[in-house]
């Protein structure tokens, strides 16, 4: 028997588009010898659709879509994931489509409402398992977070399964992969089936879906192992309800898999969103530089522009290092000089500031003048502007409102300065497109004269150490501390994260990479007077 995995891209609220992408891959798998086809979780809606769920006309078309592709596939056994109204509730479901028809349907069991998920909002959760028999086997069906959980499989095989299928949408952070691995082998120890594991790629928002579907033959062993990142069709032979070993697809390092995560979760934006290009400031500084070389990986270097926007105090190594870069990789480049603009609007202030001294403001207002100006392109050429900051900088505030952070995509929001530089090192491992100085002098927002970024900030090692331990894994002050860290830091980063949550909730929407990012996964007051260091 031959079973194929559709590791395929779909697009949230894209019924008819989803519908025919599906089909297609059922077309095709049948040319490949496949007599059954797995998709991901809600590949006919796409994920996550959040509140369309709530609307009764889109649910119907959910419905329409589901029986045109029955109808469409009749050669074929298809397993499909997608949302179900039925007697008045919503399910996050999966149906068997057999003979043009749709013989069975599965209610999901496990509703994560957690992180970046949920689902509880939306859907009732299932209760009933679903083994159906094809070609004399019978297959049991699960859905992503039932296979964290012992109890569905478990019922599954009291039904009678064999052989266990999985439809997922897990989005991606690093490690991810392993992670999945580890719970599924869990789950064969525990019923003893080999389950196909079968995940969406592709981006959506802040999330980024992966891919690297998988399979585990029944002693727990991966047995196939899909690339990452890339959709594709591939096919799974089963032996007396044993999948065949085959090569695995090359496991990335972290900064490879971070790096296309972020290419791909760029790419879908712009394109499902239909942007014809985007624009961005370029700095001479590592975070535009690596900004800059995922877009034109991503988008090819004829949809990219950048923008040089030199004031009094940007230094000639920085306005000759952007301009060496954008000619490396081909990218329409301009400079649009400040420091006029800065003057004009100086003495504008200048009743109102008279007899203050050059602080913040003049420093915001540069920046300023700079979001206006790439809006301004953005306005006239349709182009999408890519925010550069990372989340080091957003943690702790280090970005100006409608300055810097004005723009419709912030590419680097969950990646932390240390990880940009490894980034940028990994980008020049393929070739050499960063020019080497902009990685290895010290980092500068050149907002005034001779300043660099820990003139106000710990170093990026320590602040990143103590940016993750307090976001990503919740510890307190003194258990940052105990780990080494100075309390005059600790608690300067974590009271900087604290104030700083009205920055990032007026922030744009950036691909998620960690456990926890500054969107979905972090809901913080932003008016709060609760003080954590009232032990320290």
């Amino acid at each position: 028997m031959k079973i194929a995995i559709a590791q395929i891209n779909c697009t949230v609220g894209d019924l008819s588009g989803n519908r025919i992408k599906i089909t297609d891959y059922a077309r095709r798998s049948q040319l490949l010898g496949a007599s059954l086809l797995i998709t991901p979780e809600l590949a006919l809606s796409g994920y996550a659709p959040e509140d369309l769920l709530l609307r009764d006309d889109f649910n119907a078309v959910c419905e329409i879509e589901l029986t045109k592709l029955s109808i469409s596939t009749p050669e074929i056994t298809l397993v499909v994931g997608h949302p179900h109204q039925f007697n008045g509730q919503l399910f996050n479901a999966a149906s068997v489509l057999q003979n043009g028809k749709i013989t069975a349907t599965y209610h999901k069991h496990a509703l994560p409402n957690h992180s970046v998920f949920d689902e509880l909002r939306y859907f009732t959760a299932g209760n009933e398992a679903l083994v159906f028999d094809h070609l004399g086997t019978k297959f049991g069906v699960l859905i992503c977070a039932d296979v964290w959980e012992e109890n569905p499989a478990q019922m599954a095989k009291k039904a009678g399964a064999e052989f266990l299928l999985a439809l997922n949408a897990s989005p991606y952070h690093i490690d991810k992969l392993t992670t999945r691995v580890e719970i599924l082998s869990e789950r064969v120890k525990e019923t003893g089936l080999a389950i196909i594991y079968a995940n969406m790629v592709g981006g959506q928002d802040e999330l980024v879906f992966d891919g690297a579907s998988f399979v585990l033959n029944n002693a727990g062993h991966i047995t196939q192992q899909l690339p990452a990142f890339e959709e594709t069709l591939s096919i799974v032979e089963i032996i007396d309800h044993c999948p065949v070993t085959v090569a695995p697809a090359p496991a990335l390092t972290l900064e490879a898999s971070v790096y296309n995560a972020l290419k791909l979760g760029l790419c879908d934006y712009v394109n499902k969103n239909g942007f014809p290009s985007v624009v961005l400031g370029l700095s001479g500084g590592i975070d535009s530089a690596l900004t800059l070389a995922i877009a034109v990986d991503a988008l090819g270097a004829k949809r990219v522009k950048v923008v040089m926007m030199p004031s009094q105090f940007t230094a000639d190594i920085s306005i000759n290092d952007a301009q060496k870069m954008a000619q490396l990789v081909d990218v329409a480049y301009s400079e649009l000089p400040i420091k006029g603009l800065f003057e004009l609007f100086r003495e504008t202030l200048s009743p109102e500031f008279k007899n203050l001294p050059f602080d913040t403001a003049e420093e915001n207002l540069q920046a300023r003048i700079r979001g206006m100006l790439l809006m301004a392109l953005s306005n006239k050429f349709g182009s999408i502007v890519l925010t550069t900051g990372n989340k080091s900088e957003i943690a702790v505030g280090y970005s100006t409102l409608y300055g810097d952070m004005a723009g419709g995509f912030s590419l680097l929001k969950d990646v932390p300065k240390t990880l940009v530089y490894k980034l940028a090192q990994y980008r020049n491992s393929i070739s050499q497109i960063i020019p080497e100085r902009i990685i290895t002098r010290p980092p500068s927002a050149e907002l005034r004269a001779g300043q660099t970024d820990q003139d106000s900030l710990p170093s990026y090692d320590i602040l990143d150490a103590i940016m993750q331990a307090y976001v990503e894994e919740d510890l307190s002050q003194d258990e940052i501390i105990q780990r080494g860290y100075s309390l005059t830091d600790v608690k300067r980063v974590t009271q900087l994260i604290d104030r700083n949550e009205y920055k990032r909730r007026q922030a744009p929407v950036g691909v998620r990479i960690t456990q926890r990012g500054f969107g979905k996964d972090r809901r913080y007051p932003i008016t709060c007077k609760l003080d954590f260091s009232s032990k320290i």
